[in-house]
């Protein structure tokens, strides 16, 4: 691999810790809350480390930069973080900045632990510096558009506005259902208002709608919209991003936030790891952890891992992803190269269809496993 050898004051850790850089989106027109729960996961397990003698010794210090939903603010969050000499950068929920993130951390030779973000291309070009511990778009909008289909759903309208990450999701759930007698209608949402959508819906005859769209404008907006017509009674309206796993879609709709299946990236049962997590992280969150505060958790269990064998070199640490065999919180982490993904992807990232219970909307159900 290329080295790219750094300067030297890019090597330095600032004094005795040992740093790592997170990327977190913690203001809008960020997912703040995404951005919550992946920072308080991130700083559980940083906890946990310097509670445990830290990385050799020296603690760990985790420099976190809010990335705002903005790729070129997490540009310049890896350019900064580079210089104050992090020994790797770790976070980002959104797909988008994330892959601005990691072409530049490519660029500087500065290793990347994604946890969050699924857009298969992640980079322009296959490269060593990134890792993945989210599964790839490609294979959870599969297993959602399988879920789909299983239902009876073959027209599925997707209401969806201009995103290379929505953009990418309707392509996936099209060639995933079309060669299976499946027809996806899209419905620019940057042309049509809320209300309007009902209208589209029976004209095309859909019996799903796909919320690939922002939250809470204008998700919110459309579900109250379709739940109210009469006409649309039985369509289903699903959100494979996971909009409803947040405390505040519930608190937004009300009773309509149940039976919108999305995908989360849980196992159907937590392991003993995962269960003393989960009661630290409802601690630190005052509310139940979405399946983005473990990602969260993971990726410093993983980083850890490799610090303690390698220190704060940069290349011995990205070299180490092949060699990566770590107990998580939702199961066993190893990496590997996928056909299509540029990046060291975690390739057994559990995925499940879940959706809100219409009886107990703080309940989740699984309706389906990849």
């Amino acid at each position: 691999m290329n080295t790219r050898p750094a300067a030297p004051e890019t090597q330095r850790t600032g004094g005795s810790a040992v740093r790592i850089g997170a990327l977190v989106p913690l203001t809008r027109p960020g997912w703040v809350e995404a951005g919550r729960h992946l920072l308080a996961g991130l700083e559980l397990a940083v906890g946990e480390v310097n509670d445990t003698g830290g990385i050799a010794g020296r603690p760990l210090e985790l420099l976190v930069r809010d990335t705002a939903a903005d790729p070129r603010k997490a540009t310049a969050a890896v350019d900064e973080l580079a210089r104050l000499g992090v020994v790797a950068l770790a976070g980002e929920y959104h797909s988008v900045v994330a892959r601005a993130a990691a072409g530049r951390a490519d660029a500087l030779g500065v290793p990347f632990l994604c946890s969050s973000a699924v857009l298969d291309a992640l980079t322009e070009q296959p490269t060593e510096w990134v890792a993945r511990l989210a599964p790839p778009q490609s294979h959870g909008w599969q297993i959602y558009a399988d879920f789909l289909l299983g239902e009876g759903h073959n027209r599925i309208a997707v209401a969806t506005q201009p995103s290379v990450y929505w953009a990418s999701g309707t392509r996936v759930l099209r060639e995933h259902v079309t060669p299976r007698g499946g027809t996806v209608i899209e419905l620019d949402m940057s042309e049509l208002a809320p209300v309007a959508v009902c209208d589209e819906l029976v004209d095309h005859r859909a019996t799903a709608l796909l919320l690939l769209v922002g939250h809470p404008d204008p998700a919110v907006d459309i579900v109250r919209s379709v739940r109210r017509d009469q006409r649309l009674a039985e369509l289903l309206i699903g959100a494979p991003a996971g909009q409803p796993e947040f405390a505040t879609w519930a608190e937004l709709l009300g009773d309509d936030c149940a039976a919108i299946p999305f995908l989360r990236y849980l196992p159907e049962r937590l392991s003993p790891l995962g269960a003393r997590v989960e009661t630290a992280l409802r601690e630190r969150l005052t509310d139940a952890p979405s399946f983005v505060a473990y990602e969260g958790y993971d990726t410093v269990v993983v980083l850890a891992d490799v610090l303690r064998s390698h220190g704060g070199d940069r290349v011995r640490t990205a070299e180490s992803w092949p060699r990566v065999a770590v107990e998580g919180t939702r199961g066993r982490i190893q990496f590997s190269r996928m056909p299509g993904i540029s990046v060291w992807q975690w390739a057994a990232a559990p995925v499940q269809v879940v959706d809100r219970d219409p009886v107990r909307p703080d309940r989740f159900r699984i309706l389906h496993t990849g």
